[in-house]
């Protein structure tokens, strides 16, 4: 017999691993935070001790190498995707708060030493949740990422003696008051080809400011506004060696794929919410879904959020292979930043007047999927 030819067809199917993770992400995301979601936006934060139930789960530690406190599970941008999905089902303020110090963790182990994956790394493999953050964005409307090497970052950088200088604004940082360590993303001036570097910041460092920001969405999350003046770090701050150097879109597409798999996530909870709502509300003698208008309107929503969803598994999928990513993050980006905002819009339409009250979760998914066209340097996996 000839030899058998390799089997070609792609498979969608989860591992044992993963389909245990999501099974036990997803009773979490019901139980512990869908049931707060409401709760902590009111409030402006998040519940007292909701993140140290999170901590439970293992997110930031399953990748961290046993000798520094952690699981040593080798890191999978997959699991991590699938993970920012299921919390973003349950609400997409906690679910990147949540993830915010995974952020920190892949950035480390990504770019870091041993010297400094056992420094940094060390302090956040604990039962309780301990924060870290990566600071990317800038307050200016022209910012993005994503743009160029030079990713118009205007936070500096500058040599000095046995350490580094650093200059700048940042905005939208998560849980920036908190952080043990804060990743400021900044321009290098001993590098003259617009070289964008990483250092970490310490909290409590000299010259360091930290402000609440208030934003229409993503209120329990918590966003600041990082203010460095003068802020000295020592030479061992700085992520990124010759053999490895400091990639900032790399940071900005893993990014991505992690904000858009919980934007997939909320969106899911959307389309959950409202099939039944039509199906159950009456006008005129009958179920509002008999109506075409309104059920193709619920057909599209459902068929873009399969969309998005393919688009952001097709990029973690690349990006857990080895392969180049950035034009699939960035498709899944724009895509999910165009949708997302389409079937939040319709969740409040289809819901008529309930659409605008509070009485429903659908207004709080709306101010919450806005954020997917600003924010960036979040959830990344």
């Amino acid at each position: 017999m000839s030899e058998q030819a390799p089997d070609l067809l792609f498979d969608l199917n989860l591992t044992e691993e993963q389909r245990i993770m999501r099974e036990s992400l997803a009773r979490f995301s019901d139980v512990e935070v869908a049931s707060i979601s409401r709760q902590a936006d009111e409030a402006g934060k998040a519940p007292e001790g909701f993140y140290d139930k999170t901590a439970e789960l293992g997110l930031s530690l399953l990748s961290i190498p046993e000798a520094f406190g952690g699981a040593g599970v080798p890191r999978s941008v997959l699991s991590n995707m699938l993970n920012a999905e299921d919390l973003g089902k349950g609400d997409m303020s906690l679910a990147l708060g949540a993830l915010t110090p995974l952020s920190f963790v892949n950035m480390i182990l990504d770019y870091g030493t041993e010297d400094q994956q056992e420094k940094y790394l060390t302090p956040i493999a604990d039962e309780t949740f301990k924060v870290a953050t990566v600071a990317l964005m800038e307050p200016r409307a022209t910012f993005d990422a994503t743009s160029s090497k030079t990713a118009s970052i205007e936070t500096t950088s500058v040599l000095s003696g046995s350490g580094y200088v650093l200059n700048g604004e940042k905005s939208m940082v998560a849980l920036a008051e908190d952080a043990l360590h804060i990743l400021v993303v900044a321009q290098c001036d001993d590098r003259d080809d617009g070289y964008v570097g990483a250092f970490i910041v310490d909290k409590g460092a000299e010259g360091l400011t930290i402000e609440k920001e208030s934003f229409m969405g993503l209120r329990p999350l918590g966003l600041y506004r990082v203010t460095l003046r003068d802020v000295r770090v020592n030479v061992d701050a700085r992520l990124g060696s010759d053999a490895r150097p400091f990639d900032v879109q790399r940071l900005a597409d893993l990014g991505s794929i992690g904000l858009s798999a919980a934007v997939v996530g909320c969106c899911q909870a959307v389309v959950d919410y409202v099939i039944p709502y039509v199906n159950e509300r009456v006008a005129f003698g009958e179920p509002i879904s008999n109506r075409q208008s309104v059920a193709f309107m619920v057909a599209d929503m459902a068929t873009e959020l399969e969309a998005m969803r393919l688009m952001v598994y097709r990029a973690a999928s690349r990006a857990e292979q080895g392969l180049d990513f950035h034009k699939e993050a960035y498709l899944a980006r724009v895509l999910v930043a165009e949708r997302a905002m389409e079937i939040g819009t319709n969740g409040v339409q289809l819901l008529g007047g309930h659409g605008f009250t509070r009485e429903h979760p659908v207004e709080l998914w709306y101010r919450n999927l806005r954020a997917m066209g600003i924010l960036q340097g979040v959830a990344i996996v």
